[in-house]
């Protein structure tokens, strides 16, 4: 009777965690979205902040595309700079305690 219980309960358990597993897949892909879209948004706004933009044309819509990529871009290069500035600084302590 107790190994059954126990059997049942960590059968149980098991069950309830592989669901939770599957929920949190699907919690964490929902968030990465609307982080996406957030980041879409605001970029935007930041990229066609002062330019004068047709969105009713396709020359203005390849118009955009190009200003929001070029700005995609622009912002990826900085990233890139930025950590290859990190990774070739020097990062141990030059400084000794003093007593």
């Amino acid at each position: 009777m107790g190994i059954t219980l126990l059997v049942i309960s960590v059968l149980s358990i098991a069950i309830w965690v592989i669901i939770e597993i599957k929920r949190l897949k699907h919690k964490l892909f929902a968030i990465f979205l609307i982080g996406l879209l957030l980041f879409a948004y605001f970029g935007s706004l930041v990229a066609f902040k002062g330019e004068d933009i047709d969105y009713k044309t396709i020359p203005g819509l390849i118009d955009a595309t190009k200003i929001y990529f070029s700005w995609l871009s622009f912002i990826f290069n900085n990233m890139k700079t930025i950590t290859a500035g990190a990774v070739q600084m020097d990062w141990e302590s030059n400084e000794t305690i003093k007593s």
